[in-house]
């Protein structure tokens, strides 16, 4: 007998090693699909709660529709106490609902598990109704549609498939096994329909969602940044230099500088704005270079860029300026272009306005004393 070489038993494991990976692969994607967050901010979560009240309502109005079909109709389910005692069992319990706390659960898992359960539970009591008013030939089974419908528009396509499978495997298990009838068949085959056209339906209006979120994520997004040069803009810049007002109450250290450029006029009135604009797209690049990622390099207007960056013993507002003066000062400075530099100390309980102010003076001080300076302006 022909042993195999190592390397041919380990290229036969490889296929079997492989298989957990996918498999957990698939299990995650699966996942992802069925716990979607349904909201990411309070306007879609207010969106969701509104729902799960319509749904109190749809199936209050279902449950006392079902009350009046035990009462009034001469069926099998006629006057049947099970029957009324599931109607009454709905009517009590699903108004609970409201009792949750909905705004938070539609923005994790909770969300999705709130409508799986109640999808669940619905349908046991629509088959147990069913069962009790003559299997197939009730009308009751109707409500599994109504279900799936309202559902559906809170599931992910994943959802809804799973959920629709649940419904018509229940139906046809509790209903009507062991003796399928061609009725049954067709409100099977009506089920595995309207669930795929609730999938598709589903899908379409998750990527529609998806593309508006991603719409106002770079309206946000260019809403905040300068387009010439990339980096944040004024209006960005304001919004960081309040947060850290306010975390400097809580003993956080943060510095403003502010960066203006000397001799930037004679770059453009020699090379015009495409030689103004490399310059300040180069300022921007090299600011950025020489402060951390948590740190805030924006372009304020024109040639004036600001700095709104963390402090320390180790690392004052004035060390981190002069390496801001010294990083213009080696791009710009073959076509003679430095900076003029004023610092400004974030203190607990300052104006945004006041702030910035101080900075501005001490900016232009280094300015009227002949740029390509720092100047630090204390509170």
């Amino acid at each position: 007998m022909t042993e195999r070489p190592p390397g041919d038993r380990r290229a036969s494991r490889a296929p079997d090693a492989a298989r957990p990976s996918r498999l957990r692969r698939l299990v995650g994607t699966v996942r992802a699909g069925l716990y979607r967050p349904l909201a990411e901010d309070e306007t879609r979560a207010a969106y969701w709660v509104r729902h799960v009240r319509n749904g109190v309502l749809l199936t209050e109005v279902a449950a006392w529709s079902v009350v009046g079909y035990v009462f009034l109709t001469d069926t099998p389910g006629r006057h049947h106490p099970v029957l009324l005692g599931v109607a009454v069992l709905a009517i009590l319990t699903v108004p609970c609902l409201l009792l949750l706390p909905l705004q938070a659960m539609m923005r994790d898992s909770r969300g999705p598990t709130l409508f799986y359960a109640w999808s669940i539970a619905t349908t046991v009591l629509v088959i147990i109704g069913t069962r009790l008013d003559g299997g197939s030939s009730s009308p009751l089974d109707g409500l599994l549609f109504v279900t799936l419908t309202y559902m559906a528009v809170a599931y992910s396509p994943y959802g809804v498939v799973a959920m629709g499978s649940v419904m018509t495997g229940g139906y046809f298990l509790f209903v009507e096994l062991p003796d399928v009838t061609t009725s049954g068949l067709f409100f099977f085959t009506l089920m595995a329909s309207i669930t795929m056209i609730c999938a598709m339906a589903s899908a379409n209006s998750w990527a529609a969602y998806d593309r508006q979120v991603e719409l106002i994520r770079i309206q946000v997004t260019l809403a905040a940044t300068d387009p010439l040069t990339g980096i944040p803009n004024r209006r960005a810049f304001i919004d960081r230099v309040t947060g850290a007002v306010h975390d400097a109450a809580w003993g956080h250290q943060s510095v403003v500088c502010l960066v203006d450029l000397d001799g930037f006029k004679a770059v453009n009135d020699a090379g015009g704005h495409a030689a103004g604009g490399a310059m300040l797209k180069a300022v921007g690049i090299a600011l950025g270079g020489v402060v951390r990622e948590t740190d805030t390099v924006a372009r304020l207007g024109g040639d004036e860029f600001a700095v709104l960056a963390d402090t320390s013993v180790s690392a004052s507002g004035e060390m981190l300026a002069e390496r801001l003066r010294a990083a213009v000062a080696q791009v710009g400075g073959p076509l003679g272009v430095t900076a003029s530099v004023g610092v400004a100390e974030v203190e607990p309980g300052d104006a945004v306005e006041d702030l910035l102010h101080r900075a501005d003076v001490a900016m232009y001080r280094s300015k009227t004393a002949g740029g390509d300076r720092v100047t630090s302006l204390a509170h």
